[in-house]
C-alpha cells in the first residue's frame, strides 16, 4: 500500500532513517533536559536575592545561555565538528549528531526552566528556609515539585524543536528523515519522498506534543 501511494520509498531505509529520529530525539531530550535543569537552576539561584547569589556566576550562565541561543543550530554544527570528532570519533551519524543537538536545545530549555522556577511562590521557598531546610531539599522538595507542569510543558516545547533540528541535522549526514527527505528525495527530485518524510516528521511531533499535555495535566495539581 505504501509503495503504491509512494512508488519511490525504500520501505527498509524509510523505516531506520524513522527510527534514527526517534533515537536522536529522545536521547538528546535527556542530555537537554538535565544540562538545561542545571542551567536554569544556575540562573534562578544565582540571582539577585537567590539562596546562592552571586552576580558573576549568573552572568558567566546567562552569557553561556544567550550565546547558544542565538547562534542558528545550522553553523552551530559546523562550529561543533572539531568537538563532536573529539567526543564521538565521527562527525556523521545520529550520534554524531547528539552534542549539536544538545548544546542547541539546553540553553533554550534552561530560559524556561529559570521562567518557571520565578513562578513558585516565593512564600513556599521562604517557609521552608525558615524551618532550616537544605539547599538541595529546597530544590527537589519545593521547586521542582512546585514548577513541574511548566517544566514538563516546556520540555515538551523543546522536544518539538529537537524535532526540527533532526531534520537540519540530517542535511549534513547525521541521518533521520531529514537525511532521507534531502538525499534521497530532494536531490533525486523524488518529491514523494519529501513528502511522506513530512508527515511522519508531523506525525512525530503530535505524538510528543500528546505525551506532553498528558503528563502536563497529570502533574498540576491545580
Amino acid at each position: 500500500m505504501l509503495t503504491n501511494l509512494f512508488p519511490n520509498i525504500d520501505i527498509e531505509d524509510f523505516w531506520v532513517a524513522t527510527y534514527e529520529t526517534f533515537y536522536m530525539t529522545i536521547l538528546a531530550l535527556i542530555g537537554t533536559c538535565i544540562l538545561g535543569l542545571i542551567l536554569g537552576l544556575l540562573l534562578y539561584l544565582t540571582t539577585k536575592d537567590g539562596i546562592w547569589q552571586n552576580s558573576y556566576v549568573n552572568l558567566i550562565v546567562a552569557a553561556f545561555v544567550n550565546i547558544f541561543r542565538a547562534i542558528p543550530f545550522i553553523i552551530l554544527i559546523l562550529l561543533l565538528f572539531p568537538f563532536t570528532d573529539f567526543l564521538i570519533g565521527t562527525i556523521r551519524g545520529p550520534n554524531a549528531a547528539l552534542p549539536a543537538l544538545i548544546i542547541g536545545s539546553a540553553p533554550f530549555y534552561g530560559r524556561l526552566v529559570e521562567i518557571a522556577l520565578k513562578e513558585v511562590d516565593k512564600g513556599v521557598v521562604e517557609a521552608a528556609k525558615s524551618m532550616g531546610a537544605k539547599t538541595s531539599t529546597i530544590i527537589l522538595r519545593v521547586l521542582i515539585p512546585e514548577s513541574m507542569p511548566a517544566l514538563v510543558s516546556g520540555l515538551t516545547v523543546t522536544a518539538i524543536a529537537l524535532i526540527g533540528y533532526t531534520a537540519m541535522a540530517g542535511v549534513i549526514g547525521a541521518g533521520g528523515l531529514g537525511n532521507y527527505a534531502y538525499y534521497f528525495g530532494f536531490q533525486r527530485r523524488d518529491f514523494d519522498v519529501v513528502f511522506l518524510c513530512t508527515i511522519i516528521i508531523v506525525i512525530i511531533v503530535f505524538i510528543f506534543q500528546f505525551i506532553g499535555d498528558f503528563i502536563t495535566n497529570k502533574v498540576d495539581k491545580r
